[in-house]
């Protein structure tokens, strides 16, 4: 390895976004921020130390979602009612794990929208994660289909469309820019029907699509995903962020999300 080179230390959490002309991503590291897309045409290592829960902050192996095993049943954070939004029950003052951080998340202003990453799906966030989860999500166009005030009435919602739209993003189409342009707001529009009677008055009327556009310089042909727990150093050029991934030169892809809660060393090389 190079005398020279540049190493940040640290847990990873999902990349911090900002919504620009190109999406800006950052990675928190103890002592530093890092603007990932500064990297763009470098090459990089990512080399496993460990792990460290995102609750108890122990060196046990993940289990989900950045948490261990113990504490992904433990912790409010990972309630079922985060993955199904219609499992909530804050509003009705019935705790799960634990009923003030429940209220705090649950009740407060939630979207219901379309987002097209490789196809058109229905998806739930809470009004502050507008548009961070649809980049996240790798989507290149999303709309707002309603507002509502509690996260029940968002689930309630995403349950009675994705009978008539998806629900999940093909993530290797995403990742292959493998895309077909949607008129969302006229797909927006045919599913009003079908909106529960008790969300009807929710409906956003007048909202635009929001057009997102990803730094990539070249997309994967094929692809090859890199776990950490298996493969213990890696090294590669990156040519492009998109969504929680780091996509490389080698179609080697990477899920910054889908490895949270693991202790790395990233290096420029």
């Amino acid at each position: 390895m190079q005398e020279n080179k540049i190493t940040y230390t640290g847990v990873l959490q999902k990349m911090k976004t900002e919504l620009q002309a190109q999406v800006q991503y950052y990675l928190d590291f103890p002592t530093d921020v890092l603007q990932v897309n500064l990297l763009l045409g470098k090459t990089i290592s990512i080399d496993f130390q460990g792990y460290e829960c995102l609750s108890c902050h122990e060196d046990k192996k993940i289990f989900r979602q950045g948490f261990c095993y113990d504490c992904f049943y433990q912790t409010p954070r990972a309630g079922d009612w985060i993955m199904k939004p219609e499992l909530s029950k804050a509003h009705l003052d019935q705790e799960d794990r634990d009923l003030a951080y429940e209220k705090a998340v649950q009740l407060q202003p939630h979207i219901v929208y379309l987002a097209n990453s490789s196809n058109i799906k229905v998806g739930v966030t809470r009004k502050t994660q507008i548009p961070t989860r649809w980049i996240d999500q790798g989507a290149h166009e999303a709309i707002k289909v309603v507002e509502v005030p509690n996260r029940y009435l968002a689930g309630i919602t995403e349950v009675a469309l994705k009978a008539h739209v998806a629900d999940k993003t093909n993530w290797r189409t995403m990742l292959k820019n493998e895309l077909v342009d949607e008129d969302l707001e006229a797909k927006k529009q045919s599913l009003q029907q079908y909106l529960p009677t008790e969300v009807q008055e929710y409906y956003l009327e007048n909202e635009k699509e929001t057009i997102i556009n990803f730094p990539v310089l070249s997309y994967p042909e094929k692809l090859t995903s890199l776990n950490l727990a298996k493969t213990l150093n890696y090294e590669g050029e990156l040519v492009g962020i998109k969504g929680q991934y780091l996509l490389f030169k080698d179609n080697t892809v990477f899920n910054v999300r889908a490895h949270e809660g693991y202790v790395i060393n990233l290096s420029l090389l």
